[in-house]
C-alpha cells in the first residue's frame, strides 16, 4: 500500500460517497466530555465520527460538529439503529430521530447502520427497510450493517432492495487476534467496506511482545501499529479515546508503513473467533 494521509477516503461501491479511511469512535463518551472529545478529534485531523443510538450521544456529536470550524460537508457522520420499534413506521421514525440529532432538522447522516442482527429475520427486514427509505430520501447517503455474519448478509438478498449493504462494521472483533478471514473475504468479494470498531482490541493485547517489537522498530506505540495494520488491510479503523493526547496520537499513523515482515508477524497472531490459535498460513 502506498502513502496515506489523514483525509484519504475509500469509495463506497454503488453510491456517490466516500468514507474517510480513519474514523473516531465515541462509545462510552457522554455529555460535554463527548463534545470535547469530538472537537479534539476534528482538530487532530479526524473527519469521520462513529456514533449510535445505543451510545446515547448522537446529540452531543451533532452539537460538536456544528461548533467545529470544520465544514459539515467535510465530516463523515455515522450512526446505528438499535432495534426494530414494532412497525415499519415506528422504526423509520426512530431512525429519522437519529438523523435529526446528528444532522439537525432537514439534515442527513453519511452512513446509517443496523447495529446488530439480533435473533429475528422479521426485525432485520424491518430495520433494513427503514434505512432504505432514509437512503431513498437522501437522509442517509449510505446504509449498512454491523456485526452481520455471512449468513445474515446472504439472507438479506431475500428482502433487500439495496444489496450488498455498503458497509459491515465489526465491533471488538477485527484486529490481529481476531481477523475473521472468511467474513473479510466475503465482504471484499462483494464490495462491502469493512469497518473495525475497537481496532485496539479494547486494550487487551497492547502488551503483546510481538506487537511491541513491531512498534519499537518503527518508533511508534502499539496502538499506532494496530491502527496502521487496519489501514493496510483496507479496513476502516475507528479508534476511540477521550484523552486529547491519545486522540492526536491515534491520528498520527500516516508517516510510516508496516513492511511485509511486520504484516506477517501480526497476521500470525490470529486466534480466530474462538480464541484458539489460528495458523498464520491460512488465508
Amino acid at each position: 500500500m502506498g502513502a496515506l494521509a489523514t483525509h484519504d477516503t475509500i469509495a463506497v461501491p454503488n453510491t456517490n460517497t466516500s468514507i474517510p479511511r480513519l474514523g473516531f469512535g465515541v462509545y462510552q463518551l457522554y455529555g460535554q466530555h463527548c463534545q470535547r472529545a469530538v472537537l479534539a478529534a476534528l482538530a487532530a485531523g479526524f473527519r469521520h465520527v462513529d456514533s449510535a443510538q445505543l451510545y446515547r450521544n448522537e446529540a452531543e456529536v451533532g452539537a460538536a460538529v456544528r461548533q467545529s470550524p470544520v465544514r459539515r460537508d467535510d465530516v463523515f457522520l455515522t450512526t446505528k439503529i438499535r432495534a426494530a420499534a414494532g412497525s415499519p413506521e415506528k422504526t423509520y421514525r426512530s431512525a429519522l430521530d437519529s438523523v435529526n440529532k446528528l444532522g439537525g432538522a432537514g439534515g442527513y447522516v453519511d452512513l446509517f447502520l443496523v447495529h446488530i442482527p439480533g435473533s429475528s429475520r422479521a426485525a432485520r427486514e424491518e430495520l433494513w427497510k427503514a434505512l432504505e427509505q432514509l437512503h431513498d430520501e437522501g437522509k442517509a447517503r449510505a446504509i449498512g450493517v454491523s456485526n452481520f455474519r455471512v449468513q445474515h448478509l446472504e439472507e438479506m438478498k431475500e428482502y433487500a432492495r439495496v444489496w450488498p449493504p455498503h458497509v459491515n462494521q465489526l465491533e471488538r472483533q477485527l484486529h490481529p487476534w481476531c481477523q475473521q478471514r472468511d467474513l473479510v473475504r466475503f465482504c471484499r468479494d462483494n464490495g462491502i467496506v469493512l469497518q473495525a470498531y475497537s481496532p485496539l482490541s479494547c486494550g487487551e493485547h497492547l502488551g503483546d511482545e510481538a506487537l511491541g517489537a513491531v512498534a519499537a522498530k518503527h518508533g511508534k506505540s502499539p496502538a499506532q501499529v494496530l491502527i496502521r495494520y487496519g489501514l493496510q488491510k483496507n479496513w476502516v479503523p475507528l479508534p476511540k479515546s477521550g484523552n486529547p493526547e491519545r486522540i492526536k496520537q491515534n491520528a498520527d499513523v500516516f508517516d510510516f508503513a508496516l513492511d511485509d515482515v511486520d504484516v506477517e508477524t501480526l497476521d500470525g497472531l490470529d486466534r480466530g473467533p474462538t480464541g484458539a490459535l489460528f495458523p498464520a498460513n491460512v488465508r
